[in-house]
Order: structure tokens, then C-alpha cells, then sequence
């Protein structure tokens, strides 16, 4: 096993609004107590229920856009469903994994090749290596070799990812003689795909996206950081991207996507041309990690090969 990995800015950064928030919480309470002006104590109640709110405008937005196209078949019973189970893993990952609990987990790997195949973990925008913890310690209860990564810097350009992604690859590689599989979730499947267009496609077994914007988002529209910019629907990058890429590629790939992601919409944006896509009904832009769905399909990625006798 090796050392958990240390503390990355994202972490930190987490680490600090989660305090903020905690102080802001208890300062309301005391207003309420006390009494205080009531301009103070609705700044203060909207800091508190920030998250919820903001995650309501995005399933409303999602709502609209998703709801408009033929076929897709989103019902305003999903949405009531999938919100508040997009918030409990919204405020499980920014609120306790990836702030406190990033590296409580190591890396798992061999030190002799040894037959099992290795998995790699990626995460995505404004997340860290602790999305992946539920994950972490499935694979180690099995036994399966593993690495999680943290993406630096935060705000860069996705291709600045390439080389992380490449030095973990070849560590899984030596690790256990095999390629590996890669489970990547929203913006981590873009950087897998930046650094695997310039490898050949036996490079990896498999790799499983989890709401990965291949398409573009919307919501990218908002942002000016240069790796939100390039998430944008029809940006060039993702143009030049696709350009790039092999059928071989693309044949390795399976997508889950969500007609609830409340991140990557419309909906159809997180799958990929001559993919394997998955549909998940119900299941917000995080919450996604937690259905059943991805893990089975890293199970059967995982599976060895049946002997021919």
C-alpha cells in the first residue's frame, strides 16, 4: 500500500467553507436567541441554505431544458426524487469526504505484477481524489489493485491533467502487467480522453465515464475558468478533441449518463458517439456515484477473461 496522498487546494479551500459555514450556523442560532436585525439574520439564512438553493435553480433549469426533448421521457416525479438525494451526496462529498477525509485512504497496488487488472480513479471539476472513498474501500475489500488521483491545478486547462493521468497509468501498468480499467466522473472523463487520444487505444481495457459532459454543458456558460470554457457546448476544444480520436477509442468507452444531471445538460450531452451508453433514470450529478449501475459494470470490466479449453 502506499501513503495517502497529501492535501491538495481543493481540499483546502473545502476545508475552509465548510468552517465558515459551521460559524455561520452557530451565529445564526445565537441571533435567533438573542435577536438580531432581521437583514442579518436572512444574509445569514441564506448562507446556511445556500447548496439546496442553488441545487434547486439547477434541477429548475435542468427541468426546462430536459423536459423539452422528445423522447427522453423525464417525469416532474423524478426530479422531487433525485433533489434531495442530490443534495445528501452533494453535502457528503463537499462537506466531509473530500475536505476531511481525502487522504485517510491509500493507494493500493502490488509491488509485483501479478495478474489482476488495476483500477484508476479520476475525478471531476472542483472535486478530489475523496469523491471516491465508497469506491476505495470496496475495491481494497476485494482485494483489487487501485489508484485515486487529485487533479491539479484546479483551475487549469483540462490537457494540463495529461501527465498525472499518464504517470498513474504507468504505475498500474507495472504494478500488475495489465492495462488498466478508469473510472472517471464528469470532467475527469474529458482529461482521460485528452491524455488517451495520444496513446494507442490498447492503453486501457476500459474506461467507464460517469456524467462526463462529452458533448458540453449549459452550465459551462457561466464560468470563465479556462477548463469551464472548454466544457462549453460546441467549444473547440471539444471539437479538436473528437477529431482526434480513434473508433478504437471510442469502442473501449462505456457512458452512464442521467436525464436528472443537474450539472451536464441537456441530458444526451454526456454520451459519445460509438460508445456504449448507459442510461441512469433519477440520479442527479453526483448521486450517480452511488448507483449500483457503474460498480457492476467495473465488476464485469474486471472479470477475468473465461480459459478456452
Amino acid at each position: 500500500m502506499l501513503p495517502p496522498t497529501s492535501s491538495s487546494v481543493n481540499a483546502s479551500l473545502q476545508r475552509v467553507f465548510v468552517l465558515a459555514w459551521a460559524l455561520v450556523l452557530a451565529g445564526v442560532c445565537v441571533g435567533l436567541i438573542v435577536g438580531v436585525a432581521t437583514g442579518i439574520l436572512l444574509l445569514g439564512l441564506a448562507v446556511v441554505f445556500a447548496l439546496p438553493i442553488v441545487l434547486m435553480l439547477q434541477f429548475l433549469v435542468m427541468g426546462l431544458v430536459n423536459g423539452g426533448i422528445r423522447g427522453l421521457g423525464l417525469r416532474r416525479g423524478d426530479l422531487l426524487r433525485a433533489w434531495p438525494l442530490e443534495l445528501a451526496a452533494s453535502v457528503r462529498v463537499f462537506g466531509w469526504q473530500q475536505p476531511f477525509r481525502s487522504g485517510s485512504l491509500p493507494d493500493v497496488l502490488p509491488q509485483h505484477p501479478h495478474g489482476r487488472r488495476g483500477v484508476l480513479l479520476v475525478h471531476g471539476f472542483a472535486c478530489t481524489r475523496g469523491l471516491w472513498l465508497p469506491w476505495m474501500r470496496r475495491l481494497r475489500q476485494r482485494g483489487d489493485p487501485h489508484l485515486a488521483i487529485t487533479l491539479e491545478p484546479p483551475w487549469g486547462p483540462i490537457e494540463a491533467y495529461c501527465d498525472a493521468i499518464e504517470a498513474a497509468v504507468v504505475r498500474l501498468e507495472r504494478s500488475t502487467g495489465l492495462a488498466p480499467v478508469v473510472v472517471a466522473h464528469s470532467m475527469g472523463g474529458l482529461a482521460v480522453r485528452a491524455w488517451w487520444v495520444q496513446q494507442p487505444p490498447q492503453r486501457l481495457h476500459r474506461l467507464i465515464t460517469i456524467g462526463t459532459p462529452h458533448q458540453g454543458t449549459l452550465l459551462a456558460a457561466l464560468g470563465p475558468l479556462p477548463n469551464v470554457r472548454q466544457m462549453r457546448r460546441s467549444s473547440p476544444w471539444l471539437a479538436a478533441l473528437a477529431q482526434k480520436e480513434q473508433a478504437a477509442h471510442r469502442q473501449r468507452v462505456v457512458c452512464f449518463w442521467s436525464p436528472c444531471d443537474n450539472i451536464v445538460f441537456p441530458a444526451p450531452t454526456a454520451t459519445l458517439d460509438g460508445a456504449d451508453n448507459r442510461l441512469l433514470r433519477g440520479a442527479g450529478h453526483m448521486r450517480m456515484i452511488w448507483r449500483g449501475e457503474p460498480w457492476d459494470e467495473l465488476q464485469r470490466c474486471l472479470a477475468p477473461a473465461p480459459q478456452v479449453h
